[in-house]
């Protein structure tokens, strides 16, 4: 039941000022002002974003793409930048990570999600999303940014790395960008190569752009670019600014050869050569549960070994969403080594492994 536009909900948004005030001072219960709201508007909360489905398009045989709505709290969001999706799946909050490729006015958003082999979550959003539908979204994040002053750029994608970087490029040609673009997308197999149609549309209009496709599984006889990316594919596009997104091992050989301007996002974590660690205890307050674990691989994997299923996300780092308070001991992060040891710290588990017995409050 809807007595309220959305549209009408995004007007009033402001007026609940006040009663966002009195929650974040505990003299109203949050949950309670939100499920008046939702009563009223589904998609209507007073500080999380949520938004409805209004389009559904399948534009690759493995890739929908899911036009929503939201509500006023998404704020300064932009395209490139990447978003947690929730759903409750048999009883459990799922999460996972989606990049925006398109931003648009009133609170318009484009996610474009791939079906993962044996995903959950994905498949289900794929299979039984319905338009009419309501989600629930964290922030956007994200660093990524177009390269306004560059003489060129040129952007590297491998599978769903494309999504960030096609909310850029859609942005910076409606705004005028002039200079050269080259476009590199890595996908397995013809059909896998997301919105094709749409990209031969912006070569046609805008002489600047070029795009082409390189298929790592079976080639194509009149393909030029064949298989994997090697440093080979970059040859001349100096002295242009290069975006590059994909898996860890993908933007790590694109860095690895470039060594002009360069800015990559990896949606997998690095591979991380697992020692035998020190034996340690770990203790998951909350739940009541205390492990036997090791020193070397990180909380979120040893949680999920113990049975325990914590919120997270990008499992690299960089969304936040598995972040818990360090109760006692001390953390090693994973990236650089450094350990952290104050109680009452909020540490990420997918990057700290403990460097001792801790207690996490999970």
């Amino acid at each position: 039941m809807t007595l309220i536009p959305l549209s009408w909900s995004r007007v009033l948004s402001p007026l609940l000022q006040p009663l966002r005030w009195l929650a974040a001072r505990r003299w109203l219960r949050e949950s309670e002002v939100d499920a008046v709201l939702a009563w009223l508007q589904p998609a209507w909360r007073l500080n999380r974003v949520f938004a409805r489905v209004e389009g559904r398009e399948w534009v690759a045989e493995d890739m929908l793409a899911l036009r929503l709505r939201c509500n006023a709290n998404a704020r300064g969001w932009r395209a490139g930048q990447h978003v947690q999706l929730y759903l409750a799946l048999d009883g459990l909050r799922h999460s996972r990570s989606y990049s925006l490729t398109r931003v648009g006015a009133a609170g318009g958003i484009e996610l474009a999600i791939r079906r993962q082999p044996g995903g959950r979550l994905s498949n289900r959003l794929l299979d039984h999303l319905a338009v009419g539908g309501v989600l629930e979204l964290g922030q956007a994040q994200g660093e990524l940014h177009w390269p306004q002053d560059s003489a060129g750029v040129a952007l590297l994608a491998a599978g769903s790395g494309i999504t960030p970087l096609l909310g850029l490029l859609r942005e910076a040609l409606a705004k005028g960008f002039a200079a050269p673009v080259s476009l590199l997308h890595y996908v397995r197999e013809q059909g896998q190569r997301p919105f094709v149609e749409e990209l031969q549309q912006l070569m046609t209009r805008h002489p600047n752009l070029s795009v082409r496709w390189a298929l790592t599984g079976q080639p194509a006889a009149d393909e030029p670019l064949r298989g994997r990316f090697t440093g080979e594919h970059l040859q001349g596009l100096a002295p242009h600014h290069v975006l590059a997104c994909g898996p860890a091992g993908f933007v790590a050989t694109v860095a690895e050869h470039w060594h002009g301007p360069l800015q990559v996002e990896a949606f997998t974590a690095p591979e991380r050569p697992v020692e035998p660690g020190a034996t340690v205890r770990l203790g998951f307050v909350r739940t009541r549960r205390q492990v036997t674990g090791d020193s070397a691989r990180s909380l979120l994997e040893q949680a999920e070994a113990a049975g325990l299923r914590p919120a997270h996300g990008c499992r690299q780092g960089i969304c936040a969403s598995c972040t818990c308070t360090l109760l006692g001991g001390a953390v090693r992060d994973l990236r650089n080594g450094a350990l952290f040891a104050e109680p009452g710290q909020p540490i990420r588990l997918c990057i700290s492994a403990p460097a001792g017995d801790v207690d996490i409050d999970l």
